[in-house]
């Protein structure tokens, strides 16, 4: 038995498929301390987790995020940046004071790091203990081969392609630098040296277990050898509770079922839950929306039905195509469940899951987050009309499950930890 943390920003995005990661590590019997916001405590607990609040650093509401952060709701580099330097990285030192503290009462083997808990490693570094990263976004390591991250950009192709990545990747925004800057001063506090540039040091040297899988990623040749793509962190138990009486009603359905979900974060429904419900309510479909809680004052077509939450589990195998502002948790969902999707993706890191969708051949990029209704009609329609794009989501849902998730990433987790003595004996 293993003492290990488990950090979790505390963001249902991020906590839930760390419930996953700890499940499957207590399952081999080692003990679990979790370190999470208090909104996402008693997941963690319920398990058989111990768990360590943010106490020094501040805890964060994830639905207060877009409001209390300047520029994070804006398209392009400048609104995936932003959040970056004004919240995770503002959250950082007091993130290590936590983990210190904690390690200080009963010290771990190793820690496990979601990784936007950007603390996690610095305390790792530290406390000299092996580390492993999550990655519960889509990898932002920068390549020879990509166009830099947060514009959304698919990799060029040709030699014309090839200059248009080169020359984007020697131009550095202005937010990246101040991110750069911000953790330097933060490893200078820290009494740390300078190290690894703040994009590459985010993730473990040792390793680094992604979310997704290959046929979902843009292809790189220099991807280091410590990622490995696990797929779908599922968690353990549903937290929505037993689905509706009307979900029963979808096996029988003999319209296509559409399912349109903007996640916990980008949540007006005049930018993808309005224009789908107009531009399909006159098409042969079944429209699932769910509204996060935000109250629509629009007409409700005859053809559609929106409810707050739902367990995707209950309308996903019933679903024939997905519409979603593409929050990587719901699109990792759809696609284990072989669902293709059109993807509306405007800010943070949403542009970024769009291109990989549209990559992956398992869906369509609106490259906006405001689409027209006619535009997410005709995306739409080609979904439905195409099976090419089912049969490329199918094959990344096969792919996930050989990737093995949780149970494989607790696997690897184990590799890092140090040999216990009676091992060293024999």
């Amino acid at each position: 038995m293993a003492h290990l943390l488990v950090t979790a920003l505390p963001f249902a995005g991020h906590a839930r498929p760390m419930t996953a990661v700890a499940a499957a590590l207590l399952e081999r019997n080692h003990y679990v301390t979790a370190y999470t916001g208090a909104k996402y405590a008693d997941a963690f607990d319920e398990l058989g987790c111990e768990v360590v609040l943010w106490r020094d650093s501040q805890d964060i509401e994830e639905h207060e995020v877009a409001a209390s952060l300047p520029h994070a709701g804006e398209p392009g580099a400048r609104g995936a940046h932003t959040p970056l330097h004004e919240l995770f990285l503002a959250s950082a030192r007091g993130q290590v004071d936590d983990i210190v503290a904690a390690h200080a009462r009963r010290g771990f083997d190793a820690v496990v790091g979601d990784v936007m808990a950007i603390g996690t490693g610095l305390a790792a570094e530290l406390l000299a203990l092996p580390w492993a990263t999550v990655s519960l976004v889509p990898l932002t390591m920068s390549s020879r081969d990509l166009p830099p991250h947060g514009l959304g950009l698919q990799p060029g192709r040709g030699a014309v392609g090839r200059l248009r990545d080169r020359l984007l990747r020697a131009i550095t925004p202005a937010a990246v630098e101040r991110a750069e800057r911000a953790y330097r001063a933060l490893r200078a506090q820290l009494e740390l040296p300078a190290g690894r540039p703040f994009r590459e040091a985010i993730y473990s040297p040792q390793l680094v277990i992604a979310t997704g899988s290959p046929l979902l990623e843009f292809p790189r040749s220099d991807l280091p050898a410590h990622v490995e793509f696990v797929g779908q962190l599922r968690p353990r138990a549903a937290p929505l509770g037993p689905p509706p009486l009307w979900a029963e009603t979808l096996a029988d359905e003999p319209r296509p079922v559409v399912l349109v979900t903007q996640g916990l974060f980008d949540t007006d429904p005049a930018e993808l839950l309005e224009p789908t419900l107009f531009g399909l309510a006159h098409d042969p479909v079944r429209v699932i929306g769910t509204t996060a809680g935000v109250e629509v004052d629009a007409h409700v077509p005859a053809n559609a039905r929106l409810v707050d939450f739902v367990p995707f589990s209950t309308v996903l195998p019933h679903t024939a195509a997905g519409v979603t502002n593409g929050g990587w948790g719901g699109v990792l969902e759809m696609l284990a469940a072989g669902v293709p999707l059109v993807v509306a993706g405007g800010t943070l890191d949403k542009p970024e899951i769009a291109a990989r969708v549209a990559w992956s051949g398992a869906g369509l990029d609106l490259r906006t987050g405001r689409p027209r209704p006619i535009r997410v009609r005709a995306a739409v329609r080609r979904v439905l009309r195409e099976p090419m794009f089912r049969e490329r989501a199918r094959e990344i849902a096969a792919e996930f499950d050989e990737l093995g998730g949780a149970e494989r990433a607790a696997a690897l987790i184990e590799q890092l930890l140090p040999p216990r003595p009676e091992q060293i004996l024999t």
